[in-house]
């Protein structure tokens, strides 16, 4: 049956693989230290023991043969640890049963580690006692000195490696690089760029900077793959709102459609009647003789050109038709607008400034520009009061490296709403979408302005009112 030698620990492996790198580590080493002290203890002192064992057995025979021979000691340095010395049983002070044993056996020598460090022996045929010193004290406290201080030094080895590594090399080298991979990691939850990638030179060549290299690579990649999601959604949503206003386009190119059928028809219909009213008055006007009867048909003569212009203008509108392009004066064009509109009773309280300097001209189509600036001033001079004032202004401005005539067209009325200034130059959008406009004015005019490669925008003023700016090539 095979097993699985992956799988998860369990009991106090798991407790053990649950703790943090650091106590781990500690863990780890502390052990590995204690094993290490605690073999190397075992190992030298029973060594030690034995050399010395077999040491103090050599010195011990070596002694007791020459206590055995009569032979007096050697005088040399050291020989004083042995305390030989000879005389009466008191003098030497022999304990009651040792005395005993030597009296019944003189000659031979007694000796018994367990109860003395001294060797006896009774000289044969005389009362003289001699008392012999063996080393084993000094051995086994050599032995003692030995354990001790091998224990304190594999002691302060095993300290000082701790601390070494505990305060030295792990920081620098395990417990640093960690805390920089956490420290990158959570700015990548949080979403913080400037601080998720790991530096360079944070960066070592183990096994743990593989691993942040790594890191940074599948982040970076991870940034590509979202900054690539973010610009299709971005491009989709643009799309998806392009998509929109070509509905919306094609909605009103229908009815613009529709509404163009119908111009057309309706200019076919009064221009018949509106030459013949026009050839009539001015037959009269030939043979009127009384000058207030004149007045009367000249405003009359008036009324029905307005009215041919309008008829003309629902033709235009219904049709494309070519138009020839020069440097047009802007000016008399602004001028001639507003002759146009000045004939509305509401025009005669206005205040209306002609500001446009006589040098600014553009590249356009006269009668296209009339209808521009007469579409442009009827929404003013509808947006005033009584006694308002509209001014017309133009001044040069370099924008990408082309020169541009700016005319803007301000006056005091009420502004244009905040609701309707987003798509004011939309099809079908107005504030006047009763008997007095139908909210194509300005459609119309912004079309006329891009064909000449130009914009026109529309804002209000800060003192009240609103303005209206057409940009167009400098002629």
């Amino acid at each position: 049956m095979k097993t699985d030698r992956h799988r998860a620990p369990r009991g106090l492996g798991r407790l053990f693989g649950d703790l943090k790198v650091r106590p781990k580590l500690i863990v780890l080493h502390n052990t590995f230290f204690l094993i290490l002290a605690g073999a190397a203890y075992f190992s030298l002192i029973p060594l030690f023991e034995g050399r010395v064992a077999s040491a103090r057995l050599r010195e011990n025979s070596l002694l007791i043969q020459i206590f055995s021979d009569n032979r007096p000691l050697p005088r040399m340095p050291g020989t004083e640890l042995y305390n030989f010395r000879e005389g009466t049983a008191e003098e030497l002070r022999i304990p009651p049963a040792i005395r005993e044993w030597l009296d019944a056996n003189p000659g031979l020598i007694w000796r018994d580690a367990a109860q003395s460090d001294f060797a006896w022996r009774k000289v044969a045929g005389q009362g003289i006692y001699r008392r012999l010193r063996t080393p084993d004290k000094f051995y086994r406290d050599m032995i003692e000195r030995a354990k001790r201080t091998l224990f304190v030094v594999l002691g302060a080895i095993y300290v000082l490696a701790v601390l070494t590594l505990e305060f030295l090399i792990m920081p620098q080298y395990v417990y640093r690089p960690i805390k920089v991979m956490l420290r990158a990691d959570r700015a990548t939850r949080e979403d913080d760029r400037a601080h998720e990638l790991i530096r360079g030179e944070e960066i070592l060549d183990d096994e743990i900077g593989q691993i942040m290299r790594s890191r940074n690579a599948t982040v970076e990649e991870l940034r590509r793959h979202e900054d690539n999601l973010a610009r299709a959604l971005e491009d989709l949503r643009a799309k998806n709102e392009m998509l929109e206003a070509a509905k919306k386009h094609l909605e009103d190119q229908d009815r613009l459609a529709s509404i163009g059928m119908l111009s057309a028809s309706v200019a076919h219909e009064i221009n018949t009647p509106l030459t013949v009213l026009h050839g009539s008055i001015e037959k009269l006007l030939e043979t009127a003789p009384e000058k207030p009867a004149r007045d009367r048909l000249a405003r009359m003569l008036r009324v029905t050109q307005r009215m041919r212009r309008i008829s003309e203008s629902l033709v235009d509108f219904a049709r494309a038709r070519r138009q020839e392009v020069e440097p047009v004066s802007i000016r008399p064009v602004v001028e001639e607008a507003w002759s146009l509109l000045a004939i509305d009773d509401k025009a005669a309280g206005i205040h209306f400034s002609n500001l446009v300097r006589e040098e600014h001209r553009v590249v356009g189509n006269p009668d296209r520009l009339i209808q521009v600036f007469v579409n442009l001033l009827r929404n003013a001079l509808n947006a005033v009061g009584p006694s308002g004032s509209i001014t017309v202004a133009s001044q040069v401005a370099e924008e990408g490296g082309k020169n541009w005539v700016l005319i803007t067209v301000e006056d005091d009325g009420g502004g244009i709403p905040p609701d309707v200034l987003p798509g004011i130059f939309e099809a079908f959008v107005s504030t006047r979408l009763d008997a007095k406009g139908t909210g194509l004015g300005l459609t119309v005019s912004d079309g006329i302005i891009r064909q000449r490669g130009g914009s026109i925008k529309a804002s209000n003023r800060p003192g009240g009112g609103a303005r209206l700016e057409v940009k167009l090539p400098h002629a």
